[in-house]
């Protein structure tokens, strides 16, 4: 038995023999061998003993919502079954009927259990139910569609079999099991099929009744042997708990791989009529007309908009019978192959290829478009696959539905009109012209040339699914305008129907939408909208001449489903990702939309938008998805199945002035570090609705701290301390350069200055709204000079184009809008007077203030300072000191996070969790603390007479652990279900809220005019301002961090040191994916290392040789630095290192003078390739021969051209001797 994290172990040979014997237990042995005993157990006194039965049963649950918490690595709050099944479907594990399934063998075991409970048909009916939880697991381990069926044990001779409800169950289980063995294939008739299956199953019945006599004898033997098994399985969830790092990594990836496969192993595969059944549905919503064969058929159907396309059943080929063939305008096109759920669908792929490449003399004369067909699918009516012989190594792919006939009606036109290039993927390949650099930078035609590669040979596919592509590029770098670009020559020359692309907020798609509007297409000189249609998705549906759709993705589902989501009648249209959708995301077919919809779809800020529940969105579609993103993080690289297929880092970007470079100052006052205290008195609260103000007061002191400041505490010195320190060092220690003075006074000349454009990070709404008057107050100035954008702004679009374009508009407040993608080029300054735990969304605020701009565009803004050089980072909350994580984007709000809105909504719908009731009755009573005498008494008229004080009393006494202890055990005396008694305790408590929504709004109401308490007689004092500076003491102290962190992760980079080193068996690229890793690691917050701020470090404490060139270190370096300090560095007298470049160059140039001594001699073609090898190994460490294919060596017709240049031999051995001297 092996699990991740969790150590390996052979199971106990009578488990293995008891497994042997059991055909309704026994597959589970592989996954957890207690269910084996446990199951088998319970079948084996499901008649003899009910009782003993119903509570092997339960042990049997509890024992498998045990192993799965383990392997999930799932939060369990609490020890009970109950507890567990709560976590577990939290999670997202317990879809469809297996909740129900795991609470009826827990209740009817605690029955057992407590009460007695001594029914044979309950006994059955848990034990059906602990095989179909069997057989769940091990669909969710294992992802198979096998069907499983159950084989019910015989009452005969039992006291059961006088039991008529009993007797129904097991007729039923027998039916069930007749249906699962009919098969149509090979059978002449279904009466024949149908009697075949019963036969069979009357065999396999009379079998089982026969082995159960020794079952039965082999269980009662192992009974003193269960707690021995119990301790086994406990011990592999303690193995799993303690894993190391590289287990802990497996596991999170396994639980991935567990909750996608959560759903699907739910439920129950079809048989092969209910498939048949499913598919003439599919064919039909695609718009198909599904007929059978003979005289009734009818080819010449006139369809609707999806096109005139036939379905005919059962067609005889050359090489057998076709399940369905597809004629389109009467044609035929291809076939369908179909299986019961479950089946070998790799077997039916070659069935379908025979029939659709074997045709009968009078198909191939006068039916079939051409010969052989190209258009395959094989379909179980779970899981669709498809394959056309059109594609250029034609490989199968997986899709959500069947093409709609004028989809294929369209695929056979254009191959009809280029016979050389028939499909998209072909076109691809063969039909791109030569990319035109002119427009682009070199980092985009990286990008553009990286796509298109990838796209065309179906990269980063993951078994049978998308192909998906990463693009990584520095904030600023101009991904949209790369996406255009290959988006257009792929709609040009690919032929491609239709581009998705989705953007992560609506101010980023109106951005996109005039990129493509606007875009010069280099062949023809003209606008990318004069060619094709660009269309922003609305309620209006998506057009059928819209070649480039702009969408978020909450708008898609929403077309797609015809749903509505909460917030999608504001006027801007923005909704949340943690929008709480009832019953989930769930996309279902939608004949306005097909799957095939579009030919590439691209996603833009793809670190964030793609993820959690909004995945299957995106999943529905079969386009190949690119990625767009400057901060990937873990989740992003395995989305796009680690396709990285272009990487421009922010550094890059810098040195090829693509951004501007930035630098750090610091402000730090006490209460920002430290909180401070509302003295007693009368203080002044505001409305967080309204912002109207009113006094009240308070009789002790408040003590906040500094997470509350500017959240729950408004501190008007604070505030006011930050931005007058702003104020007095912007011209005299931040831009100095730009300062102008009096000539007489040495006074500062402000009407002669353009304060920097500034954006300023706030923490809410609220928040913001104080800065803009403090910053208003500060400077002097009025509302033109500093404004509020954010999404609750009224008119934030135009004020964002008044930021972006005007010179008036000189300071904006915001929280979210503008952190994320959205351009504001002529940013010179970033005022952060909030913290972020996230590396990616800290990097994206930072991107905004990176962006270039021409000379002219940006003197229109901020005349007479000339051009934009730099940007400062002003820090006032220690946000570039802190440690950052890298945040799953998407994750669902932790308990603390939730709102009180929320939580009421929850109550009031009975699914309010118990912790959640906890967080509850702590909101309430702080909210009834702040409450006024009238509002008390106003919440007790609302609630029938009770209190507000006593609500939040009974929700404590609900929750504590005391109070439930005696309800579990007041409900076991009485023979009740302990734990719906507890559930009964905490919906009571609960009830005043759920039963009475006006007191749930006027709660509501209080607290958002309760959450703002104001500071205005505490004073704050500056602790400290100024630049962060980057001198020798900073140097000395990042290499010895540096080496701190390499003595921490010793044996992670020693790894990968070896796996550099000649004759090393580790692929060259996987070993620099490895280093990169490393390097990508080390470049976020707090440490913000990058190889040329190391190399610099190490040159600025004399332990790096400098050799004057002007040179971008790259991860080649960083592992001249760690090879350094691996070997111990200047303590063990280690030669300093060199820069790897001109190390592969000293020993490449000693190589060629040892040849040419021994006589060896190159002709000029040859030393081409020799150069550019030695060129590839100073980049990537090592030469991979697989570098061969990619270009530069592609213009030389790559492997192929190299071997015939030097002889197989050779190429051989000079391949080897350079890896060998060059890497060494």
């Amino acid at each position: 038995m092996s699990s991740a994290g969790g150590a390996s172990q052979a199971p106990d040979p009578r488990l293995v023999r008891l497994a042997g014997q059991s055909r309704n237990f026994g597959f589970l042995l592989p996954h957890l061998p207690l269910l084996v005993a446990y199951g088998t157990a319970a079948e084996s006194h499901v008649f003899s003993d009910p009782n003993t039965s119903l509570i092997k049963s339960r042990q049997f649950a509890e024992a498998m919502a045990a192993d799965l918490v383990s392997r999930g690595r799932v939060r369990v709050e609490g020890s009970t079954q109950f507890d567990r099944l709560r976590a577990l479907d939290r999670e997202g594990y317990l879809h469809g009927d297996v909740s129900t399934g795991f609470h009826e063998v827990r209740t009817l075991g605690n029955e057992a259990s407590h009460a007695g409970l001594d029914s044979a048909d309950d006994a059955f009916r848990a034990l059906r139910s602990c095989f179909r939880l069997g057989v769940w697991y091990h669909r969710l381990l294992t992802g198979s569609r096998e069907q499983l069926p159950f084989v019910p044990p015989s009452p005969d001779r039992t006291p059961a079999a006088e039991n008529e409800r009993l007797l129904q169950d097991v007729a039923q289980a027998r039916k069930e099991l007749e249906d699962a063995r009919l098969s149509y294939h090979d059978q002449a008739s279904q009466a024949q099929a149908e009697q075949a299956a019963r036969s069979a199953v009357e065999r396999e019945l009379a079998e089982a009744k026969a082995e159960r006599e020794e079952l039965a004898r082999a269980i009662a033997a192992m009974q003193d042997q269960l707690k021995e098994f119990q301790a086994a399985a406990e011990a592999t969830r303690i193995g799993r708990s303690r894993a190391d790092r590289a287990a802990a990594s497996a596991a999170v990836a396994e639980r991935a791989r567990l909750l996608d496969n959560a759903e699907q192993a739910s439920r129950e595969p079809l048989t092969e009529v209910q498939v048949r059944e499913r598919l003439d549905a599919m064919l039909r919503a695609a718009g198909w007309d599904v007929q059978n064969g003979g005289a009734n058929l009818n080819l010449h159907v006139q369809g609707d908009r999806r096109g005139n396309g036939v379905a005919v059943r059962e067609v005889t080929t050359a090489k057998g019978r076709a399940d369905y063939a597809l004629y389109v305008d009467r044609k035929l096109v291809g076939v369908i192959e179909a299986k019961r759920e479950g089946a070998d669908l790799s077997a039916a792929e070659a069935q379908a290829d025979r029939y659709a490449d074997h045709l009968t003399d009078a198909q191939q004369r006068l039916n079939a478009w051409r010969t052989p067909l190209p258009f395959r699918y094989v379909s179980d009516g779970g899981e669709t696959r498809f394959r056309s012989v059109l594609d250029p190594d034609s490989r199968t792919r997986r899709i959500f539905s069947f093409h709609q006939p004028r989809t294929l009606a369209r695929w056979v036109r254009q191959a009809e009109e280029d016979e050389q290039a028939p499909s998209y993927r072909a076109r691809l390949r063969w039909r791109m012209p030569d990319l035109d650099e002119r427009p682009l930078r070199p980092a985009q035609v990286a990008a553009v040339r990286g796509v298109e590669d990838s796209v065309a040979l179906g990269k980063g596919q993951h078994g049978m699914g998308q192909s998906r592509s990463l693009v990584q590029m520095a904030t600023g770098a101009g991904k949209t305008f790369t996406a255009v670009t290959f988006s257009y020559r792929m709609l040009k020359h690919a032929r491609a129907e239709r581009v998705l692309f989705l953007v992560d907020r609506n101010n980023l798609g109106v951005q996109a939408f005039a990129e493509f509007e606007n875009f010069k297409t280099p062949d023809t000189d003209r606008k990318f909208a004069d060619l094709y249609n660009v269309q922003r998705l609305g309620a209006e549906g998506m057009f059928a001449s819209s070649k480039v759709v702009i969408s978020t993705v909450q708008r898609l589902y929403m077309e797609l489903t015809g749903a509505s989501l909460p917030g999608s009648d504001r006027g801007d249209g923005e909704i949340d990702y943690d929008v709480d959708v009832p019953g989930g995301i769930r996309v279902g077919y939608n004949a306005d939309i097909p799957p095939e919809a579009f030919d590439l779809i691209v996603v833009d800020e793809c670190h964030r938008s793609i993820y959690g529940k909004w995945r299957s969105v995106l999943e529905y579609f079969a386009a190949p998805i690119v990625g767009l993103t400057a901060t990937p993080v873990a989740q992003t690289f395995g989305y796009f199945n680690g396709n990285l297929v272009s990487e421009y880092s922010y550094q890059e970007a810098v040195a090829d002035r693509v951004n501007v470079d930035f630098s750090v100052y610091e402000i730090e006052t006490r209460i920002t570090a430290e909180g401070g205290v509302i003295a007693h008195g009368t203080i002044p609260v505001r409305d967080r609705r309204t912002r109207r103000q009113r006094y009240e007061d308070i009789d002790e002191d408040i003590e906040y701290g500094a997470n509350q400041v500017g959240v729950g505490v408004i501190s008007k010195d604070q505030l006011r301390t930050v931005v007058q320190t702003f104020h007095d060092r912007l011209f005299t220690e931040i831009f100095p350069e730009r300062a102008k003075h009096d000539p007489a006074t040495g006074a500062l000349r402000w009407d002669e200055m353009y304060v920097p454009k500034t954006l300023v990070f706030a923490k809410n709404d609220n928040h913001a709204e104080e800065i803009v008057e403090v910053v208003r107050d500060v400077f002097g100035k009025g509302n033109d000079f500093c404004a509020k954008i954010t999404s609750a702004a009224r008119n934030a679009s135009e004020r964002l184009a008044a930021f972006r374009n005007l010179p008036e508009l000189r300071i904006a407040v915001t929280v979210d809008m503008i952190a994320t993608g959205t351009d504001v080029k002529p940013l010179e300054c970033l005022l952060f007077l909030r913290d972020v735990k996230s590396w990616a969304y800290f990097e994206q605020m930072k991107g905004r203030g990176a962006r270039t701009l021409s000379l002219t565009d940006f003197e229109k803004v901020t005349p007479g300072v000339g051009p934009k050089t730099r940007f400062v980072i002003v820090d006032a909350v220690g946000v570039t000191k802190k440690p950052k994580v890298d945040a799953a984007p998407l994750e669902r709000h932790t308990e603390k996070q939730i709102s009180l809105e929320k939580l009421l909504r929850k109550t009031a719908a009975n699914t309010i969790e118990e912790e959640e009731v906890s967080t509850l009755a702590a909101r309430l009573a702080k909210l009834d603390i702040q409450m006024t005498d009238e509002e008390r008494a106003e919440i007790q008229r609302l609630s029938g007479g009770l209190e507000l004080k006593k609500i939040v009393h009974g929700m404590v006494e609900a929750v504590s652990a005391d109070r439930q202890l005696e309800v579990r055990e007041a409900a076991e005396r009485a023979g009740r279900d302990p734990e719906r008694a507890v559930r009964d305790l905490i919906e009571q408590s609960v009830r005043p809220l759920a039963a009475t929504p006006p007191l749930r709004a006027r709660l509501l109401e209080m607290r958002r005019a309760k959450d703002i308490l104001y500071d205005e007689n505490g004073t704050d004092e500056l602790l400290r301002a100024g630049a962060v500076a980057h001198d020798e003491d900073t140097a000395t102290e990042t290499v010895r961090d540096w080496r701190r962190y390499i003595a921490e992760n010793r044996d992670e980079i020693a790894a990968i040191s070896v796996a550099f080193s000649a004759g090393s068996d580790v692929p060259p690229g996987v070993a620099m994916d490895r280093l990169k890793d490393v390097a990508r690691s080390i470049a976020r917050p707090p440490r913000a290392w990058t190889p040329d701020r190391l190399w610099k470090a190490y040159e600025k404490v004399g332990e790096a040789v400098t050799d004057g060139a002007q040179r971008k270190h790259t991860a080649s370096d960083l592992l001249a630095l760690l090879r350094y300090e691996l070997a111990g560095g200047a303590a063990q007298g280690v030669p300093a290192p060199c820069p790897y470049e001109e190390l592969v160059r000293e020993r490449y140039q000693a190589w060629i003078a040892r040849q040419e001594q021994t006589g060896a001699r190159f002709t000029e073609r040859q030393r081409w390739w020799l150069d550019r090898i030695a060129a590839a190994t100073a980049e990537r460490v090592r030469f991979d021969t697989a570098d061969l294919d990619y270009a530069p060596f592609t213009s030389r017709n790559g492997t192929d051209g190299f071997i015939a240049e030097f002889g197989g031999t050779r190429a051989e051995h000079i391949i080897n001797e350079l890896d060998r001297e060059l890497s060494a």
